[in-house]
């Protein structure tokens, strides 16, 4: 089996385990599918995820360019609490900016090497956990827009953590904290503004990736060092594939990536 095309953040279907797909322009692959089989991957040319051009990747799948441009690619991705769209004011785009900031979020706990606080948006529940690799998660609060829930994720984060070790998760040494207690404990440092929001009583999702075996420790393949790798599939986890010799790829640090894959 041969299949080519632009890596991107492979989907997900929640199920006992996980279903995992990497899909490209005309053709997908169910990854579940092809656990315990030998995977090459080869590096074929970037192409960026927004214009489409062979221009090397700068972060998250678009070259430089589209990177500093694009409405998608603002600061208040990565830092919510830099969000202004409630104020109607405009970063790149504000019409964009209204339709991904003001709609329902989350501020959640999850379990994944350690516990960590994060945000993403309600209709992205459950998978932005699944894309950290999160085996259990909880929502602690359920804000109107995105700024709320970023000052929220903020001022919580003095508390507990914001960052996933992925080696730790890779390697399933994973430290649980219990969900319940900690949003009990952290709901007195949810700002003002977003109290009236916290929800009690719920519990928590539970995540089951399809891991055959996990690595005693793990080494990173990128593509730009080996174009060429071959090995056998022995897990999905987080956007990580986990292979027999303790190589992990992560796809969703290789979108924009242009590869050819075989499978035998």
């Amino acid at each position: 089996m041969q299949y080519e095309g632009v890596l991107q953040k492979m989907q997900t279907e929640i199920g006992n385990p996980i279903q995992y797909y990497m899909v490209f322009k005309d053709d997908f692959l169910n990854v579940n599918q092809v656990l315990n089989k030998t995977l090459k991957i080869n590096l074929i040319k970037h192409q960026c995820l927004n214009c489409g051009n062979e221009r090397p990747i700068y972060r998250q799948g678009f070259c430089k360019n589209c990177f500093f441009e694009i409405p998608s690619a603002g600061d208040w991705i990565m830092r919510p609490e830099l969000s202004t769209a409630h104020l109607d004011k405009e970063d790149r785009d504000l019409a964009y900016e209204k339709k991904v900031q003001l709609q329902p979020h989350i501020v959640y706990l999850a379990n994944s090497s350690n516990i960590k606080v994060g945000v993403t948006r309600k209709a992205q529940v459950p998978t932005r956990w699944i894309d950290q690799g999160a085996h259990e998660a909880i929502e602690i609060v359920e804000v109107p827009n995105r700024y709320l829930a970023g000052i929220t994720e903020v001022a919580l984060k003095n508390h507990v953590g914001d960052k996933t070790n992925w080696r730790k998760m890779l390697t399933n040494a994973v430290e649980d904290g219990n969900l319940i207690e900690w949003r009990n404990k952290l709901k007195q440092y949810i700002p003002t503004e977003a109290a009236q929001y916290f929800i009690e009583n719920n519990t928590a999702t539970h995540l089951h990736f399809p891991v055959i075996k996990y690595p005693e420790k793990v080494k990173s393949l990128n593509l730009d060092k080996t174009p060429h790798f071959e090995g056998v599939l022995k897990g999905i986890k987080g956007q990580y594939l986990i292979f027999e010799d303790n190589t992990v790829f992560n796809i969703r640090s290789n979108e924009g990536y242009y590869v050819g894959i075989g499978i035998h």
